[in-house]
């Protein structure tokens, strides 16, 4: 049997979803986060090295639209990662100003861990919900993403 949603504050009541997303992704994200911290990453770490580990050697700038986080963060965490020993940054051979991201072994090691953990989330996020139901959750996450980033900023 499933639970009643929660009363969202009043101010929020006219944007029941938008409120429900927020509580979805704040979850979400903290189990996430607390799951990566057994593996000692950041949240958002383990986005750039799935990407890493589908094409080793991008430049930070395909990194970058790759994961569609800011420059100033992808930076912070790339030196964090680098600094524990997870990927090497070096210039380019055709222009000494980009940078090109490197898996080292240690990051390589992570893949197995990484997918077990997105895995692991998954069976969570799902177990009560249908094949069906699932599907229609991320074809409508989807199309609201789309009409977010359409939208425009504020």
């Amino acid at each position: 049997m499933t639970e009643p949603a929660p009363t969202p504050p009043t101010t929020a009541r006219e944007g029941r979803l938008s409120f429900a997303i927020f509580q979805l992704a704040r979850a979400h994200r903290g189990h996430a986060a607390a799951m990566l911290r057994s593996m000692n990453l950041h949240p958002g770490q383990e986005l750039l090295l799935m990407q890493l580990f589908d094409r080793d050697g991008q430049t930070q700038s395909e990194l970058l639209e790759g994961v569609g986080l800011d420059h100033s963060t992808v930076s912070k965490s790339l030196r964090r990662m680098q600094d524990a020993g997870l990927l090497t940054r070096e210039p380019a051979a055709h222009d000494r100003r980009v940078m090109v991201v490197r898996l080292t072994d240690a990051g390589r090691a992570l893949r197995a861990p990484i997918a077990d953990m997105w895995r692991t989330l998954e069976e969570i996020s799902v177990r009560e919900l249908t094949a069906e139901q699932i599907d229609a959750f991320t074809v409508s996450a989807y199309a609201i993403e789309r009409s977010i980033k359409d939208h425009g900023s504020p």
